[in-house]
């Protein structure tokens, strides 16, 4: 056998060890916990509220302002390397990012403005 497949044998070995003790982990713990069934535990839970069968018991603000969320941590996505980077970009790059956060605090003031913050 030679140095080449050995290291695939290794590397084959570990897996199956791995694959092993999660098997077994999983299968000691399901030996161990307590099983006892009942209709309550399979009701689902939202928020505090009874589960009905009628579709939309969501409310859509609560996903404007998971969106509004995602696209200001976006911006900081951003933001960061422009920072590290604000030398070598010169004006360009300053008056970019100052259109890209005035487009932002735009559309975070319109947002204010409609009541998408408001929780009440």
């Amino acid at each position: 056998m030679t140095e080449f497949y050995r290291n695939y044998l290794a590397v084959a070995v570990l897996m199956g060890a791995a694959v092993l003790m999660v098997t077994a982990m999983l299968g000691l713990g399901r030996f161990v916990r307590p099983s006892r069934p009942q209709p309550e535990k399979y009701v689902s839970y939202e928020a505090g509220s009874d589960p009905t069968l009628a579709f939309g018991q969501s409310n859509v603000r609560y996903y404007v302002f998971a969106l509004l969320f995602v696209l200001f941590d976006v911006e900081a996505v951003f933001v960061f390397p422009w920072a590290v980077n604000l030398e070598n970009l010169g004006w360009f790059g300053l008056v970019e990012m100052v259109v890209f956060v005035l487009i932002l605090a735009f559309g975070l003031v319109y947002a204010w403005r409609k009541g998408v913050l408001r929780w009440a």
